[in-house]
């Protein structure tokens, strides 16, 4: 028979080891997981976020790239890792792409993870060449339209951002355009200048130089709210009439499950001082990224809402992950 009246005073103690665990936090260095090869855009993220992040906390923020897998060795790393406080990890979009591209993966990408904060939204636009005789995404729709794969478009890469955004929009408008998947966005661009296809949905980082200097004709951006790097360019869903159209490269902060509330809302707390801080806000806004700082509920929220979103559009167009 169960003592219940053992599971009081147990649970008390419970209770207040975890509170005397969160007041002595932290007490050592911390070590974000950025699964990602360094260099890239995750990267600069998460080092621009751990010089702050150390600030508030008293303690250094040490970064640990274990890139592989499309983010998920890392991601695993962090999953298993003790739920302490003293690993966090940095996802990015890929942690909801990869249930529809890959399946079963060896973590739940939302019940495994104590959420911290949605901490950066980078939007995607698509560009055309100025040869191509669209001004706008509403013709570019229509001239779509003509016939399938009328229209040829490159990405990044089969299963990217750029890739999904499009096939989104595809499933919205009821288009069907020739993909082409590139080793990246620079190649992509380089045959967009040359006109050899006819569209790319990509990050507004490599592209707007290219709309800036008048080679390249900026359509839309995919965010729900113009981007304050390119405020002359409307939205998907203002050019095209799809109030419900939204995609973006976000980057969010994470736990490993169970990790005690009252540690994951110390983290929260100096998170929102990092992403709110002139320095960090200034630096993510040159690069055309905007720093968001959500709750933690809100980003259980959009993170199962984004795996929802892109698995179904995944399973609709059929895409499956390059080899």
């Amino acid at each position: 028979m169960i003592n219940r009246l053992a599971i009081g005073p147990a649970l008390v103690l419970l209770i207040a080891s975890a509170v005397n665990a969160a007041d002595i936090y932290p007490a050592r260095s911390i070590r974000m997981i950025v699964p990602f090869s360094a260099g890239g855009a995750g990267d600069i993220i998460a080092r621009l976020m751990s010089i702050k992040l150390a600030e508030g906390l008293g303690q250094q923020v040490v970064i640990d790239n274990r890139p592989g897998g499309g983010s998920v060795l890392g991601t695993e790393l962090a999953a298993r890792a003790n739920p302490d406080g003293y690993t966090l990890i940095l996802v990015a979009t890929a942690h909801a792409l990869n249930p529809g591209l890959l399946g079963k993966l060896p973590f739940d990408p939302v019940e495994d993870f104590a959420p911290i904060t949605l901490a950066v939204e980078t939007p995607l636009i698509f560009v055309v060449p100025t040869s191509l005789a669209v001004n706008n995404l509403r013709e570019l729709i229509t001239l779509a339209k003509t016939g399938p794969n009328s229209l040829t478009y490159g990405s990044a890469g089969q299963g990217t951002s750029g890739h999904l955004a499009t096939e989104l929009l595809s499933f919205k408008t009821g288009i069907t355009m020739l993909h082409v998947p590139y080793k990246g966005a620079s190649p992509a661009l380089i045959d967009l200048l040359g006109a050899q296809i006819q569209m790319v949905c990509t990050s507004t980082l490599p592209a707007l130089p290219h709309v800036r200097a008048g080679q390249l004709r900026g359509l839309a951006v995919t965010s729900i709210a113009r981007s304050r790097a390119a405020a002359d360019i409307p939205t998907v869903a203002e050019a095209a009439s799809l109030a419900d159209y939204r995609a973006s490269t976000w980057y969010a902060l994470l736990a490993p499950a169970r990790t005690p509330a009252p540690i994951v809302m110390k983290v929260h707390s100096a998170a929102m001082r990092a992403l709110r801080s002139s320095a960090v806000t200034e630096q993510l806004l040159a690069q055309g990224a905007e720093p968001v700082a959500s709750t933690p509920d809100q980003l259980r929220l959009f993170m199962q809402n984004e795996i929802d979103v892109w698995t179904k559009v995944i399973r609709q167009a059929n895409i499956r992950p390059s080899t």
